[in-house]
Parts: structure tokens; sequence; C-alpha cells
């Protein structure tokens, strides 16, 4: 089964991968985080290491993941995403996080 994700990117990664803000990936099978990721990264292969880690496959400590007004942030990259995003109703949003002091 074929799903089209829509990904929210950060301006820093837009201006990366030059995309506008939304991008759309095609995932066979299971819509999951990380099928999302591997997806977006096989779309734009810029990207590879800026959302993750190149070898642990770890989530980049300033980056977040959020979706239907969940933080997916600490979910299991495996886990299958909420329908709304796996049906492309509602987006996928990475979103760099804000520090300082």
């Amino acid at each position: 089964m074929m799903s089209t994700v829509r990904i929210e990117l950060p301006a820093h990664l837009r201006t990366l991968a030059g995309v506008d803000r939304e991008v759309s990936v095609a995932i066979d099978g299971t819509p999951t985080l990380c099928a999302a990721i591997d997806a977006l990264e096989a779309g734009y292969p810029v990207l590879r290491g800026t959302i993750r880690d190149y070898v642990t496959h770890q989530r980049r400590p300033f980056l977040r993941f959020f979706g239907c007004q969940e933080d997916l942030s600490h979910v299991d990259p495996d886990t299958p995403l909420p329908d709304a995003i796996a049906q492309g109703k509602e987006p996928l949003i990475v979103l760099g996080a804000i520090a300082g002091g």
C-alpha cells in the first residue's frame, strides 16, 4: 500500500533543499516516522544527516517532530504515524527547537 505523507520543514532545511515549506513523500508500506524520514532523505539527499545522525539515525538534538497536535519526537520511529498524517490530511512537522538563555 502506498501512502503520501506531507512534511513541513523549518526554514534552514527548506533553503538547503531548495524547496517550499512543505514537501510530499511517497511511502510504500506502513507510514512510520522512520519511513517518512527515509523517503525525505531519498528524495532530497542533501538533507541526509541534517535531521538525524548518519550512523545512529537518532533525531538531531535541536529538531523536533510534531503532528496532529502531538509531540512525536520521542515516539519509537517505527510506530505507525497518526492516521491523519498517514492519509495526507495533516502534515508531519519538522520543527527547529529554540534554545537560548
